[in-house]
């Protein structure tokens, strides 16, 4: 077994849970029903203030808060959570809240990385995958799909949601939902069309990309209104997982989708 390695200077709840070879560096505090998986490095100055699971194999940057309050009037003290999936990466000085009761907790997923001076508000849910650039900021009960970026200095709406592979342009106000695969800059923001770059990266094949450019146009770039566009996705365009998630996407939005 590999010895947890807890630097002197550093404050440690009796009741924390530290798995195997684990590190925690000075001045660090890790508070109480705080959960550290195997592997994983607590920089300096680092604060679990209570109620976080780390994951396995993650890493926390120096001066990371991570399970504070909820910044919310409506909050009275119930039990919640921060959980963060294994491989994260939290780079300094971000910050993560706990969520509500409205949905009890704040998730980032297994492989993200969160960037310096990021800020996660109450109840964001956070896919695999992700990336947040320097600076985001994001409002209460966000929702950020697998495996889509989001650019420096970008703040997001409460209650907005970004699909699945979408990329997000840095220094932009996102009031609506950005739906997946697609690209969204500016000021005011708006769509550019597919995410065609990250796709192929990716690994998504031609025909896949094709198809999902033909939903894009259908949706965005044709006289249609929505709910016309809805019904001829389901006739006219091939019954492909990517343009069911798309589809979907867009007919569960509660904001609007961005255009």
């Amino acid at each position: 077994m590999a010895p947890v390695k807890i630097h002197p200077a550093a404050i440690v709840s009796p009741d924390a849970e530290l798995g195997e070879d684990v590190e925690i560096g000075p001045y660090t505090i890790v508070g109480p029903k705080v959960s550290v998986g195997e592997r994983t490095v607590l920089g300096p100055r680092v604060i679990l203030e209570r109620n976080v699971r780390l994951g396995a194999g993650c890493r926390v940057g120096a001066g990371s808060i991570l399970g504070g309050d909820p910044q919310d009037l409506k909050y009275k003290g119930e039990e919640t959570w921060v959980e963060v999936g294994d491989g994260a990466v939290i780079r300094e000085y971000a910050t993560i809240n706990r969520g509500t009761a409205q949905s009890g907790g704040t998730s980032v997923g297994k492989g993200c990385l969160i960037m310096t001076y990021v800020h996660l508000a109450h109840d964001c849910h956070i896919g695999d995958g992700v990336i947040l650039s320097n600076g985001v900021g994001l409002a209460g009960h966000v929702t950020i799909d697998a495996r889509a970026i989001v650019g420096g200095m970008t703040g997001v709406h409460q209650f907005v949601r970004i699909g699945t592979f979408a990329f997000v342009g840095g220094m932009a106000k996102v009031t609506k939902d950005v739906p997946p695969y697609c690209k969204a800059d500016g000021s005011p923001i708006k769509l550019y069309g597919l995410n065609t770059i990250g796709l192929q990266r990716n690994g998504f094949s031609r025909a896949t990309i094709d198809e999902l450019k033909k939903a894009y146009r259908l949706f965005f770039r044709s006289d249609l209104n929505i709910s016309q566009a809805q019904a001829r996705a389901r006739t006219d365009l091939a019954p492909l997982p990517e343009v069911e998630t798309f589809v979907r996407f867009i007919e569960a939005s509660e904001r609007g989708v961005l255009v």
